[in-house]
């Protein structure tokens, strides 16, 4: 096994980089049309690699019109079901043959492990999969009354949808708001996070090889203060699918409200990880090892507040430690690497100032800095705070990296005060063998998600979405159908018309 020592002096830089990043519209690669252009860093050295276009509003405008011409007049809304889901399997079949590809590009951009990031390739693949066989096994309410009136619902794709995606997996996420905003018959706008644009530069060759019509699928890079913006005030985008932190989604629902668009957006999350002492503490300890250190620890879903009761609270404290003390951290491009480097320099500062206020909150049992013999990049031990009270700022705010706070409770009642003493309500997880208790505390415990005796295991067919901060509505399944697409409700008389008859000669209407 290669020590710390020599994982210091690696660094994998993939064959074939691109030196700069066009923005893609109608069917073109394209430059800013002011010409700019801003840096985009490899989280290990923390060195410029690339230099992507930053697009402003008059690209956004010229995206948006692409996306616009192709929706009005393309073949794409009008294609069949079934014709749509073939080019969409073929997107899938493309993102499948160059996982190992896609995953060496996606780990060296944002740090992830690269076992972890062919994991979300291989995603990404099966979400494109999954919506090509939704539309063509769709079915549609239909409404009768017998001899008298036939009602049914008739879906339409809406237009030009403004799709807003996070540096974390962006590759996976990407495809998540892409393969049912396409599916439906809608055309879209993509703006990247400028942390992480390499592998969102991939899609338009991919949709071109499938079949994709031009103009169907375009690209905008840039910040989101300026791109970003400029998408979501655009008069012609009337939906907008955003991924991000809460204060950035708070800033879009208000940009977007006198357009009144319909908006989709999941934010930030402090999810609970509840253990009763009934638990299968090895199944709950390995889950919630690997809740809060998979992907860097900058996941939306992360279970970085683990609540234990008092009765198994020092033995489950004193394993978690030892476990998370084991966890590998290395260079991304290592299959043993089990924590990679965080995505950004600003972001590994911001992670580091929680770890130093975590010190004045909580007892330090594990991690606590740069892990020994990785003095470069953003790299960062995994760290477990115990004995962390409520009111804590590493109890109650969104990290996002690879640290956890671990808090005691002696009651049920307890424990779901704690779950619930956030602004966030994302996921949970619960961890008990009792089975009326598990189904009673997930009722109560306020989250979009929860997951009994299990980590994070995704059926695509279930809503994806939270509740207070953590996000407005809901995608997945139909439900990313519902937002995607006008529900437009048809009524048909099929026996006489009886209707109040105003401004009769021979007396008032009845």
């Amino acid at each position: 096994m290669t020590d710390a020592a020599e994982l210091a002096t690696q660094r994998h830089v993939p064959a074939d980089l691109p030196e700069r990043i066009q923005h893609y519209i109608g069917g073109v690669f394209t430059d800013s049309v002011d010409g700019a252009t801003f840096d985009v860093l490899d989280p290990v050295s923390n060195e410029t690699y690339l230099r992507a276009a930053a697009g402003r509003r008059a690209d956004v405008d010229a995206a948006v019109a692409a996306a616009r011409r192709a929706f009005a007049d393309g073949p794409w809304p009008r294609m069949l079901p079934r014709e749509r889901s073939r080019v969409l399997h073929r997107i899938a079949d493309i993102v499948e043959s160059r996982d190992a590809r896609l995953a060496e590009l996606e780990s060296f951009d944002s740090g992830l492990p690269i076992t972890q990031a062919l994991g979300q390739a291989r995603r990404a693949a099966e979400n494109f999969r999954f919506f090509a066989d939704l539309i063509v096994a769709q079915s549609d309410d239909t409404y009768k009354v017998p001899g008298r009136q036939l009602n049914y619902v008739n879906r339409k794709p809406i237009g030009v949808a403004g799709l807003i995606t996070p540096w974390n997996t962006p590759f996976m996420l990407e495809s998540w708001k892409l393969a049912p905003a396409i599916a439906t018959g809608n055309t879209v706008v993509l703006k990247p996070a400028e942390f992480t644009p390499l592998s969102a530069s991939l899609w338009a060759g991919i949709f071109e090889e499938a079949g994709l019509p031009r103009g169907v699928f375009n690209l905008v890079n840039g910040l989101g203060e300026e791109a970003g913006d400029a998408l979501v005030r655009h008069p012609d985008v009337p939906l907008i699918s955003f991924t991000g932190e809460s204060r950035t989604g708070q800033i879009i629902f208000a940009n977007a409200a006198p357009y009144l668009k319909g908006l989709s957006m999941e934010l930030g999350g402090k999810s609970p990880a509840v253990v009763f002492a009934d638990a299968d503490l090895d199944a709950a300890i390995d889950a919630t090892i690997f809740g809060v250190f998979s992907l860097n620890g900058e996941r939306c879903t992360a279970g970085s507040r683990i609540l234990v009761e008092r009765a198994v609270y020092d033995e489950f404290v004193e394993r978690y430690a030892a476990q998370a003390k084991r966890v590998r951290v290395g260079h991304p491009h290592d299959p043993a690497t089990e924590v990679g480097a965080l995505v950004h320099p600003e972001h590994f500062e911001k992670v580091m100032s929680y770890i130093e206020l975590g010190r004045t909150e909580g007892r330090l049992v594990a991690g606590g800095g740069r892990p020994e013999g990785l003095a470069e990049g953003n790299f960062v031990a995994p760290t477990v705070f115990a004995d962390v009270k409520p009111e804590a700022r590493i109890f109650q705010e969104e990290i996002f990296g690879p640290v956890v706070a671990i808090t005691p409770f002696d009651t049920e009642a307890e424990a779901l005060e704690l779950a619930n003493g956030v602004r966030y309500g994302l996921a949970a997880y619960v961890w008990t063998n009792d089975l009326k208790r598990a189904h009673n505390f997930s009722q109560a415990v306020e989250a979009g998600m929860v997951w009994l005796n299990s980590n994070n295991v995704r059926d695509l067919r279930t809503p994806f979405g939270g509740v207070k901060a953590s996000g407005l509505g809901h995608e997945g399944g139909y439900r990313s159908i519902d937002f995607y697409t006008d529900q437009q409700a048809v009524h048909i008389t099929l026996g006489a018309v009886h209707s109040p008859t105003f401004g009769r000669a021979d007396g008032p209407g009845h």
